[in-house]
């Protein structure tokens, strides 16, 4: 594994993305809607940040199953157990890469009519995208490479890593 970034830059960014979110609520409640499992770091780590009413909630999807490619397939797993009526829901993404995950969650989710729907992302890879998506909170942009650590997974191994890595660079 080659380390791409270390904890320190990440808790930096993830101190940033937290002061524009903030910015951007303004002091309103907000639902964040982690997307497990790959989220779950980053969600904790950017909900503690926050100010105001902040809620939580957990989905689960897969596109990836045991494999280092997307399927394409979005299966949603686990569903949100909230209303997002009326209500300002921020999607806790840890990976944007082909895009279909967040482009199937934002298509589902603007028919629960909250009131606002905004996604912060950890990671992105523009170079990977197969459909164009917007992120509204963005921690880095990345190669298309196959990354690990800080709840990103292969075949659930290295959520545990405090830093993101290439496997097998």
């Amino acid at each position: 594994m080659t380390t791409l970034l270390t904890e320190k830059a990440i808790q930096q960014r993830v101190d940033e993305m937290a002061r524009d979110i903030n910015a951007a609520y303004a002091g309103e409640p907000v639902l964040a809607v982690c997307v497990l499992k790959g989220a779950f770091l980053f969600h904790a780590d950017l909900v503690r940040r926050l100010v105001g009413e902040v809620a939580v909630d957990f989905i689960q999807v897969s596109s990836y199953g045991t494999e280092q490619r997307s399927s394409g397939i979005v299966q949603l797993k686990k569903d949100a157990d909230t209303s997002f009526e009326d209500r300002n829901v921020l999607l806790v993404e840890d990976i944007v890469d082909t895009g279909q995950t967040l482009k199937h969650l934002r298509e589902l989710f603007a028919t629960r009519r909250p009131k606002s729907l905004r996604v912060a992302a950890l990671l992105s890879k523009p170079s990977a995208r197969v459909v164009e998506v917007d992120v509204d909170f963005l921690g880095f942009e990345i190669p298309n490479e196959f990354v690990v650590g800080y709840g990103l997974d292969s075949a659930e191994q290295y959520r545990n890593l405090g830093h993101i890595a290439v496997l097998g660079g």
